[in-house]
Formats: C-alpha cells, sequence, structure tokens
C-alpha cells in the first residue's frame, strides 16, 4: 500500500518525528498530539509507532513495578488510543491495534463482591480504585473501537473484531468478537486455517 501524504500532512510528520526522536528515541514515530502521564512508568520496545491523539497514563495504584505498562516491540497503535495502567497491562511484540481502543487495568470501585466502599451512594470519582492486571500476547490484531478491560488476557495470535468488550481470557490463537467478546474461530495449524467454534 503506498501512502499519499499532502504537504501539510508531510510537515506535521517532520515535526513528530523530530519530537520522536529528541523525546522517544527508541520509538519509530509518535504522532501530535500525544499524551503520556506518568512515563517514567513505560517502558516499550524499538520500533513503538502511535495515531493522534493518542492517551497513556501510567500509575503506580496497587504495585511496586517499576513500569506499570510494558510494551514489546513493534507495537503500532492508531489514533485516539488510550491506555490506562495502574498495576500492570503487559503488550507483547508485533501487535496493532486499531483507533479509538481503551484498555484498562483500573476501575472506580470493585463490583463483583460487596464492598462498602463501591455504594452507588458515594460519588464514582471518590470510590477506591480497584486493579486487576491486563496481558496481550504477540501478534494480536485488535479492531475499531475495543474496550479491553481489566483482569483480561489476550493469547498470542489472536483477533479482537470491532467494537468488542473483551471482560475475560481469550485463548491464543483465537478470533473473538462481541460485548462481550466470545471466540467464534480458531487457527488449527494442522489445516492452516481458520476454524468455526
Amino acid at each position: 500500500m503506498k501512502n499519499e501524504y499532502s504537504v501539510y500532512e508531510i510537515i506535521k510528520t517532520i515535526k513528530a518525528l523530530l519530537f520522536t526522536k529528541i523525546f522517544y528515541s527508541n520509538a519509530r514515530l509518535i504522532r501530535l498530539p500525544v499524551y503520556i502521564r506518568g512515563g517514567k512508568r513505560m517502558s516499550y520496545g524499538k520500533g513503538l509507532t502511535t495515531g493522534y491523539g493518542c492517551r497513556i497514563e501510567c500509575f503506580s495504584i496497587n504495585s511496586n513495578n517499576k513500569h506499570s505498562l510494558q510494551i514489546g516491540k513493534n507495537f503500532h497503535i492508531g489514533d485516539y488510543v488510550h491506555i490506562a495502567s495502574g498495576e500492570e497491562i503487559i503488550i507483547g511484540d508485533d501487535c496493532l491495534l486499531a483507533s479509538k481502543i481503551y484498555i484498562s487495568d483500573i476501575s472506580h470501585g470493585e463490583y463483583s463482591g460487596a464492598t462498602m466502599h463501591t455504594s452507588p451512594s458515594i460519588e464514582p470519582r471518590n470510590r477506591n480504585l480497584s486493579t486487576k492486571p491486563v496481558v496481550i500476547g504477540n501478534n494480536v490484531w485488535i479492531g475499531e473501537s475495543v474496550s479491553i478491560l481489566p483482569g483480561s488476557k489476550i493469547g498470542d495470535g489472536c483477533i479482537i473484531g470491532a467494537n468488542s468488550v473483551v471482560n475475560k481470557n481469550i485463548e491464543a490463537n483465537c478470533l473473538a468478537v462481541g460485548c462481550p467478546a466470545k471466540v467464534i474461530k480458531r487457527y488449527d495449524e494442522k489445516s492452516k486455517k481458520w476454524i468455526s467454534v
């Protein structure tokens, strides 16, 4: 595929490339604007590429980890992706994310059991933050407008269809879609085909 940029787009890309080489020398290209909060808690491999308007937030809520967000090499993300890590988000090598994706290990409150700090009478912003690690394997392709929620694990080689909501584990080499995301196909190594489940 040949990219045909306008003069304005070329100027913006040159500006972003200079910014990248000065502030994120190991990255390939960080397009502007980009919002990175807590960048010292983020590690990334060679070849990081972001789209426009990405927001990356790294906190240390329930973790002693030096890096609450760990990104592998050749990680490519589209426009307006929001990643928020409070304990641990690990993303493998050679992953591709479309635009408008949300990935977080943080929730305002705990809703799987009864705790006094998640009562509906407490303002959501005043509820205790809870975290559950998120792991995304190698060679994962995540479609447009996907949400990946706390506690999710996505295996190597997976494809997550557009507009899906991942809230559990997805085994390796699976195609998952929906809300919540469910596996609809698995890659069969013997036949070298995607097989419907």
